[in-house]
Order: C-alpha cells, then structure tokens, then sequence
C-alpha cells in the first residue's frame, strides 16, 4: 500500500467516526504530516477530545490524555525521579508526555509553570529532569483544546508560547444534517459496546507516517508562490502598505515560524488533495489557522470590534495573488 492510499485509508477511518468537523479531521492529518502541533478552540462536545483518540486508533502508537487543572504541576506531565530504598538510588519514571499522541484538555487551565513544562517538550522534543535529558519520541503530536465559553479561573497563553502551536484551529457546530449522522452513529456504537465488536486494527504504521513526511517535503513549491507566502507573513508585520486601517490594528506581526508553517501545512495540503504541486488556494486555505494566534491586534482594534479572525482575512484578500 503506497503513502498515499494509506493516509487515505486513515482519513477515511477518521471520518467515519468524526461527523461534521471535517476541517479539524483535515488539520490534524496536516499537523501529523508537517511534524507540529495543533492548537484547537470550540465550545464542549464538539469531538475534539474524541478526534484525536480516533486518530490514536488509527495509527500505531499510544495515546494519553492528559487533564489540565489549576492543581497540576509540571512533574505531573513530564514524570520524576523516584527514590529507591532498596539500593538508595533514584530511577526516572516517565511522565505522559513520553506518548507518541498527547492531548492537553483544556490547557488554560492549568497555572503557566505547567504551560511551559508542555510547551518547552513541545519544542525541544525533549524533557531534562535534573542532570538528564530524555529524548521524546520520534513521533510526537500535542493536540491542545481550549474552552472559549469560561474564562473565569483559566491562565491564558502567552503570545509568545502561543507560536509553538503550527496552528490554531476554531471549530463551530455541525449541521442539522451531520447532528442526525451523529445521533445515529452514538445509538449504533452503543450497541456496539452493549455486543463487544472486536476493536479496529490501526490503519497506518509509523514507517508510513516518516515517509509521508518526507514526500510532503519534496512537493513542488514555485518561486512566485513562494515570494507570495513571503510578502504575505511579512504583510502581517507591516500591514499600512496594504490600507491604513491594517496598519491602525496592528500591534506585533508574525514570526518566522509562521513563514516555516505556512511552507509546510500547504505542501500537505496539497499533497493530502493528490497533487505533487502547491497552488495559492493551497496557501489561502491555510493561512487563517497559521496567522490567527500570531498576530497581535491593539486597544484600537479591540475599540473597533475587529478580531485577529477578520485582521488576517482582510490581509489575505488584500495580498496580490501571483
């Protein structure tokens, strides 16, 4: 079974068990296959936590969850040495974050020292207790879901820990349509359970995962397209050439990060539609999930009414398209 099939076979899988949220089954098949990790924001019961337990079960791997709370600290998440009496010497036990899927519920909640623990293994690939350094595994993905409807008693990120995250994904409600999917497909896995089905076979090995990554990075950026992305994140940092009510929103732009994350999300995403060539639907299609958390608006925008949401929209439609 080539790469391609596979993914194919996967997004399948994922789909038949996450109705109506398509776009976040699609950004999570992109950060699998641009190596990075995905922030994601919408209201309760909107499958997030559910989406990627079923990518868990779809590729081989292990998956943990991991509840964030104003108690939690960050040996919590990265493990700890723990003492042995029997010989007085101290061995390393491994906290969750040494699984190859991690979702981080709800983490504003917990205070910013555990924020960093997460953010710091999210980056480095690696956690240091003590004198040692343990590397994380080779396939590593963290899927962060924040709550947007409480705000009380929560520790929201910082902008700049917030770069860490290769995207930050909104989700809404499904469809009328895709609810009565949902109900039925809730009474047919409960009876299910009631039966004791066989659980399903992962569809995708981690062999196929390291070369779907290595065929995304060998698809066909042009130079025009590529001075587009460029001139599109270096807008977001000087947006007054573009209209003076950008210019007016605008406190900080985006990093270079956001640069490297565009380049590898549309090279996915192309990829992901079958082709071996990046279009600039490709890099306008992306683009929002890239820059969202990225930009920083000012009090004038917040006086004004205008999100980060619309501040990139309005940038995008104002970028010349080669």
């Amino acid at each position: 079974m080539s790469t391609q099939t596979a993914i194919s076979a996967l997004r399948a899988f994922i789909g038949e068990r996450i109705i109506g949220q398509q776009r976040l089954i699609d950004r999570l098949l992109i950060a699998l296959l641009a190596d990075g990790h995905l922030l994601v924001e919408g209201a309760p019961g909107l499958a997030k936590t559910r989406a990627i337990k079923v990518l868990g079960e779809g590729v081989e791997g292990n998956f943990h969850r991991i509840q964030f709370t104003p108690d939690l600290l960050p040996a919590d998440l990265t493990g700890t040495e723990i003492y042995r009496p029997q010989d007085g010497s101290f061995k390393f036990q491994p906290g969750p974050l040494f699984h190859n899927l991690v979702l981080a519920d709800e983490v504003n909640r917990a205070p910013a020292k555990v924020q960093s623990a997460l953010l710091e293994a999210m980056a480095e690939r690696q956690i240091t207790i003590g004198r040692e350094t343990y590397p994380l595994p080779e396939l590593f993905l963290v899927m962060a879901t924040q709550n947007p409807l409480e705000q009380e008693g929560t520790y929201p990120l910082p902008e700049a820990q917030l770069d860490r995250f290769l995207m930050h994904v909104v989700i809404t409600y499904p469809s009328p349509d895709d609810e009565q999917r949902i109900l039925n497909l809730a009474r047919q896995e409960a009876l299910s359970s009631i039966q004791a089905l066989p659980k399903a076979r992962p569809v995708l090995d981690q062999t196929q995962i390291f070369q779907a990554r290595r065929d995304v990075l060998s698809v066909y950026m042009s130079d025009a397209l590529e001075r587009y992305l460029l001139e599109l994140v270096c807008a977001s940092r000087a947006p007054a050439a573009y209209g003076q009510d950008l210019g007016s929103w605008l406190a900080y732009g985006a990093s270079p990060r956001a640069t490297i994350a565009i380049d590898r999300c549309a090279r996915a995403q192309a990829w992901l539609a079958g082709r071996d060539f990046v279009t600039p639907d490709d890099i306008q299609a992306i683009a929002p999930d890239v820059l969202r958390h990225r930009v920083i608006l000012n009090y004038e925008a917040a006086a004004d009414g205008v999100t980060a949401d619309k501040f990139v929209t309005t940038l995008i439609a104002r970028v010349a398209v080669p």
